[in-house]
């Protein structure tokens, strides 16, 4: 940079070009009256520069920080999307799941009502069968005496057999002589 001037035209300062940032300020000539708004330019000229660098070191963290985070939050934004998508899918097919489960429990319930008027009339069925029963006392009665007079019928058709059996023999013997006399 070239001399800086004063107001009055008198050379200020000199800025030293050799490290680059603006290093010492040097005063030209060896007499040089430097004011409090020159000293003030100066600085703010090198905060400045410190500012632009740090910047420059700020960017290169931030920018891909803010890219990430923008990436992160589109991932997440999908990612409630796609949660609220299932959930609704979820709340559509359990609404449907319902109304069929209301329609098969009414259904259920009317086929308990005709099983509870089945199991009513089997009740009363079953009542009158016992009652029923209860008239067939007299016909066991008659059963019983049936029973006896066809154990009664069974020994005398015994009795009738044996007597055969023994007419048999004592006929039979002399029958077949008279048989072989009988010309048929």
């Amino acid at each position: 940079m070239a001399a800086h001037e004063t107001p009055t035209g008198a050379p200020i300062a000199h800025e030293n070009p050799g490290n680059g940032h603006g290093g010492g300020v040097f005063p030209l000539g060896g007499t040089t009256t430097v004011s409090d708004a020159q000293i003030n330019l100066i600085a703010i000229d090198r905060l400045s520069h410190a500012i632009e660098s740090s910047a420059r070191r700020m960017e290169v963290v931030v920018y891909p920080l803010l890219f990430a985070f923008v990436l992160l939050a589109t991932y997440g934004f999908y990612l409630v999307y796609s949660l609220t998508k299932d959930v609704h899918s979820l709340a559509v097919s359990v609404e449907t799941n319902m109304t069929l489960l209301v329609s098969n429990m009414q259904s259920v319930s009317g086929n308990l009502a005709k099983v509870s008027d089945d199991i009513n009339g089997m009740t009363k069925s079953v009542d009158g069968m016992a009652r029923d029963v209860k008239t067939l006392d007299p016909m066991l009665t008659s059963m019983i005496n049936m029973d006896r007079s066809m154990r009664e019928m069974t020994l005398n058709t015994t009795v009738m057999r044996d007597d055969m059996a023994s007419l048999n023999r004592n006929i039979g013997r002399p029958m077949r002589v008279m048989n072989s006399f009988m010309p048929w």
